[in-house]
């Protein structure tokens, strides 16, 4: 055996991470639970096809879920946002000319 700076090293972590490994029984991985899922996503897909004009946030208040967790969702299921509105614009800028005007003393 090295010492626990060697260890650190080569692991890439610190000489504390160490010293908890070698305090543990059992260095063997542990069985995590799977992360559940908080929407249903035949459900958010027939709310999209129902609901095409619907916000993230209308959606998120439908499933009782962050706007953030929808468009996750909708990310995951390859939908991407909405491009097919027109944003009305402004008239172009057009310069007038200004002439000055002195006003006659006259």
């Amino acid at each position: 055996g090295g010492s626990k700076a060697e260890a650190a090293r080569r692991f890439e972590v610190s000489r504390k991470t160490v010293s908890n490994w070698l305090a543990l029984d059992d260095l063997s991985p542990k069985p995590h639970p799977k992360h559940t899922l908080k929407v249903d996503k035949h459900a958010l897909k027939r709310h999209v096809q129902e609901y095409p004009d619907s916000t993230l946030s209308e959606r998120a208040q439908v499933f009782g879920v962050a706007p953030n967790t929808i468009w996750y969702h909708l990310k995951q299921m390859k939908f991407s946002r909405k491009k097919n509105f027109k944003v009305p614009r402004k008239e172009p800028f057009r310069s007038r000319k200004v002439s000055a005007r002195i006003p006659s003393t006259d």
